[in-house]
């Protein structure tokens, strides 16, 4: 291909949005950040919510500025976000009110609601999906057990990119790797679970056509396009849940690699051709989402950079505004191996007085609380590395052997002192790289979709041609095996 085309990643990320373009001239991918802007969400009457409105506005803008810039360049668009959240159409495709945040109360009780219905084992057996307070099928249920006028009114359910794209083509759908985030997917079946949501009393109506990763959606609406200059422009769905188009783009070259998508939230896991739902994959707590071009994402979610960020903004709401770089260079400067907490602690998933709970958590367990910002962040961080290596050595007892190296993507590859700390906690190499694995992943798939690549493996040529990656080696593993002791001690607490 001699012509430079040019896609566009609409990439939504629990703490902020992106419009991404990126150039490909028949060789290489360039990446580059058209706008940028931030998805705080807003309380109402006691609920969480996203402001989604707003984040329209944000895409049509971002586009506007995109087709400034490249005009009839422009060969495709895609939407991917973060999962399980939803809005709610009625049967004239009116929005019937503000998609609530995962982090709302209303879940409270609901798994154990959702358990007296219908057995937790059963749940897993039919979904493989790992129970997380905020996963969608608890939050329909809510809305079941409190007779939601909403859900009552309701034609359609559509997942955050699916509501999007419904609003960018007039298309509604649910794309494959988001619906699977649910627990409400069936990867056996590859539909709903239907019997199973019955007996939970959802009703199977608002659950529409599932379409794969790289389905063309069609031309954006007129609407659209006359507000932003879009003209005919294509919409591909790629894979609208952000991981799975953070997968996508693992360079990764042989079977025996894990990965681990580094943001808000980590999400270490491999790939398989098959979901893998066993007695011990219930117990550990893994869950399978689907990934692009017929691929599984065998993996489990971990707490992430959310410690860090919510310890920033309790910090700023006191007027101590400062940097992740400042953050992370105080870290590092700090005495190792204060103390170590479980980053997966329940209490931990809240948005609160994140320094509070920490030293709550190292009270509770006889340790001394990290005392300054840059010893708070430094347990954080080396809690969230010996919580990697705990969870890779599940994933080894269900994969059946050594998976070696481990492949960090996304925003949080950026923190070189948590790559570090995870090879160091892993005593294996690391491989950080592409930052932007979302929005390459993304794009990746539009031109699979589009005919522009024939296959996954030709795309993952085409990020490792790219994209420059940053490997890390193991050191002092005396130390850090030590430590990891005491973090063993405390996890679960």
């Amino acid at each position: 291909m001699s012509s430079r085309k040019v896609y566009l990643a609409l990439d939504l990320g629990a703490e902020s949005g992106r419009v991404v373009a990126g150039a490909y001239d028949g060789h290489k991918l360039d990446l580059t950040e058209i706008h940028r802007f931030p998805n705080t969400p807003v309380r109402v009457l006691g609920t969480l919510c996203w402001d989604i409105l707003n984040l329209f506005a944000e895409i049509k803008q971002g586009l506007s500025l995109a087709v400034k810039k490249e005009g009839a360049s422009l060969a495709g668009l895609g939407v991917d976000t973060w999962g399980v959240d939803y809005g709610l159409v009625d049967g004239q495709g009116r929005l019937l009110g503000n998609p609530c945040h995962y982090r709302d109360a209303r879940t409270d009780g609901m798994m154990e609601e959702a358990f007296r219905r219908v057995p937790k084992k059963e749940i897993y057996h039919r979904t493989g999906i790992q129970f997380m307070f905020f996963n969608t099928v608890y939050q329909v249920l809510s809305e079941v057990v409190h007779e939601s006028a909403a859900l009552a009114a309701s034609h359609r359910l559509l997942f955050i990119p699916d509501l999007l794209n419904y609003w960018l083509t007039g298309c509604k759908s649910n794309e494959r790797t988001i619906a699977s985030t649910s627990q409400m997917y069936d990867p056996n079946t590859r539909g709903w679970s239907l019997p199973m949501l019955g007996r939970l009393g959802i009703p199977p109506h608002i659950l529409g056509e599932i379409v794969p990763p790289g389905t063309l959606l069609g031309p954006i609406c007129a609407e659209v396009a006359e507000e932003t200059g879009a003209g005919q422009l294509n919409v591909v769905a790629p894979g609208c849940h952000d991981t799975a188009s953070a997968v996508a783009a693992v360079p990764a070259e042989g079977a025996r690699s894990a990965y681990l998508s580094s943001g808000t939230w980590s999400l270490m896991g491999i790939e398989s051709p098959a979901p893998i739902i066993t007695e011990r994959s219930f117990e550990h707590g893994f869950t399978n989402e689907i990934g692009v071009c017929d691929t599984v994402r065998v993996l489990k979610n971990i707490s992430g950079l959310w410690l860090v960020q919510e310890c920033r903004r309790t910090w700023a709401a006191r007027g101590e505004d400062l940097g992740y770089d400042e953050l992370t260079h105080a870290a590092e400067k700090s005495e190792p191996f204060s103390a170590v907490i479980d980053p997966d602690h329940p209490p931990f998933a809240r948005a609160g007085d994140m320094p509070a709970r920490i030293a709550e958590f190292c009270s509770r367990t006889g340790q001394k609380p990290p005392a300054s910002r840059g010893a708070i962040v430094r347990t954080a961080l080396e809690s969230l590395a010996f919580r990697y290596r705990s969870v890779l050595a599940m994933l080894e007892e269900l994969a059946g052997g050594r998976l070696s190296p481990l492949h960090i993507v996304g925003g949080g590859s950026k923190n070189r002192l948590l790559n570090q700390f995870t090879a160091n906690a892993l005593n294996r190499t690391v491989i950080a790289g592409p930052v932007e694995a979302t929005s390459a992943g993304n794009i990746l798939m539009q031109m699979i979709g589009t005919g522009d690549l024939a296959s996954l493996a030709e795309g993952r040529e085409l990020i490792r041609r790219s994209f420059e990656s940053e490997r890390y080696e193991p050191s002092d593993p005396e130390s850090w095996d030590q430590a990891y002791a005491r973090f063993k001690a405390v996890e679960g607490k």
